[in-house]
């Protein structure tokens, strides 16, 4: 639900490696035997939410098929798609005054926000769509390429075929594999008409750019693209999304978005040795958008469970936090940060709801299918917390480090203030499993992303030049077991772990810290 766009934390897809060792071995013993799970083709229906009131629509009706479900994706209520982020502001207009291909324009225009295809295709500093940006792996930088229709560093010499043959296939106009960097696992879902909507765009709505990026050049073996061969034979879905009749439209619409254009599982599924995820859809069982560990973040568990999850939010919830960054409770950090700013703020309030109705169906590990009640924030603990807090009494280990550094924005009760400072109060980041985030949030910091309806960008600042291993762990501790939360103690250890993963500075003077509290 694919951190600010660096290097070392744009959702760039890293956990492969292992993928093309396996690949590379299945090819030399003979893969080519194995039953072709075979290429995305056309077919199948695509949900479509109902028709567009006819002041608002601007792509015509699709064409009526045989399907259950019509194939289009023009949202209802599509409001006029003004460039609001300032990389789309450089768009150029459409070449071509045919009502018919404009109403592509607008709808690919559409589509390419919903893939959030600039956060991955813009370096910093360059023209929209232009690549360039370099994302570290472990075993080399890959480098994102110009997907502008420039004829000579761009795509412009792509025909239709062509593109299709790479969101479908992973496989560059001249035949070379893509590295699945580019999610064209879960682009191969994409039916005909959004990818002949995405083409024109390209091609009519985005500007040319002459930019000449630097080439990914991997270490071999992976510098070998056609191991990929074999990867794409185990892992690349064998069609695109089919709807499923029991489901309504609105149900279809969100679990197409979701497994397809918004590639959520690349970030939010966990991969497998091979670096497959190891569930592409719902029907694949729990592990699909149970949460991962991705560039030094925890995405999140997408499902509806009582453990972190989503079994505390309502849809309306989600909703708001896909269009402005942040609720009452909590806000947008990381990569989630650029996925909203580029994204889901542009997306019609009829997809967002569509989203989060397929998201809240998804069952957790627990069975859990309906919204949990928390525990009261001001429970016996929660209470005796807040009151001691406020009483300025440090006994309890991590307090100390709490009052100097935290409870002046997040209070003695932990509520901080509604969509300004997150609440940790039954916080599903304060709760998570895995304590990644929230460590990494304490010593990088973090600021919100600035949306439409949000556009305050208050951040976090970092504590992690200030603040011990041993201070971090402590406090979030305290955080982690105060005013109804339940998660698991930090260790020392743990927080020395993301600080050399992210490179985050140690304190300089220890004169100058909060000494980690060691008495009862």
């Amino acid at each position: 639900m694919k951190h600010i766009v660096t290097p070392s934390n744009t959702p760039a897809r890293k956990h492969w490696k292992a993928g093309l060792l396996a690949a590379a071995a299945c090819a030399l013993i003979g893969v080519a035997s194995l039953p072709l799970s075979g290429i995305a083709q056309p077919g199948g229906a695509v949900p479509t939410p109902q028709a567009a009131p006819a002041a608002a629509a601007s792509a015509p009706a699709a064409p009526a098929t045989p399907a259950a479900i019509a194939v289009t994706s023009v949202p209802p209520s599509t409001p006029a798609l003004s460039p609001t982020v300032a990389a789309f502001s450089t768009m150029a207009p459409p070449r071509t005054t045919t009502p018919a291909a404009d109403a592509q324009v607008v709808r690919g225009e559409y589509l390419a926000r919903a893939g959030d295809c600039i956060s991955c295709h813009t370096r910093a500093g360059g023209v929209p769509f232009a690549g360039g940006l370099s994302m570290s792996t472990p075993f080399g930088a890959i480098v994102s390429t110009n997907i502008t229709p420039d004829k000579s560093q761009g795509i412009g010499n792509y025909t239709q075929a062509d593109f299709t043959q790479a969101l479908r296939e992973g496989k560059s106009k001249d035949g070379r594999h893509l590295y699945p960097a580019m999610p064209y696992t879960n682009f191969s879902k994409l039916g005909d008409e959004d990818l002949s909507a995405l083409y024109v765009y390209f091609m009519k709505g985005v500007k040319p750019a002459t930019q000449d990026n630097a080439k990914t050049d991997l270490p071999w073996p992976f510098s070998m693209r056609w191991l990929m061969a074999g990867w794409n034979l185990l892992y690349l879905p064998g069609k695109p999304f089919a709807s499923e009749t029991s489901q309504s439209a609105e149900w279809n619409r969100g679990a197409y978005l979701v497994q397809g254009l918004g590639h959520c599982g690349a970030c939010h599924t966990p991969r497998s040795v091979t670096g497959a995820e190891k569930a592409a859809t719902h029907a694949d069982g729990e592990l699909f958008l149970s949460g991962a560990v991705i560039d030094g973040w925890y995405a999140q568990p997408l499902r509806n469970s009582t453990a972190p999850g989503l079994g505390t939010w309502s849809e309306a919830e989600l909703v708001t936090y896909l269009k402005t960054g942040r609720t009452e409770k909590t806000a947008a950090f990381g990569a989630m940060r650029d996925v909203i700013t580029n994204s889901t703020q542009h997306l019609s309030d009829a997809d967002l709801k569509s989203v989060a109705v397929y998201l809240k169906s998804l069952n957790g590990k627990d069975g859990g299918t309906a919204p949990v009640t928390p525990a009261p924030a001001g429970g016996a603990s929660g209470g005796a917390v807040a009151a001691a807090l406020q009483k300025g009494d440090v006994g309890r280990i991590g307090s100390l480090v709490y009052l100097n550094n935290c409870n002046a924005c997040h209070r003695s009760d932990g509520q901080g203030a509604q969509k300004t400072f997150p609440t940790l109060a039954q916080n599903s980041v304060v709760n998570a499993k895995d304590p990644t985030s929230l460590i990494r949030l304490v010593l990088e910091g973090s600021v919100m992303p600035q949306t439409q309806q949000a556009p305050s960008p208050i951040g976090m600042p970092g504590f992690g030049w200030r603040l011990t291993d041993a201070n971090v762990a402590d406090v979030l501790t305290l955080v982690r077991s105060s005013w109804g939360n339940t998660g698991a103690a930090v260790t020392p250890q743990q927080v020395a772990a993301v600080r050399k993963a992210t490179a985050t500075d140690a304190p300089s003077a220890q004169a100058n810290m909060a000494k980690p509290w060691t008495g009862k």
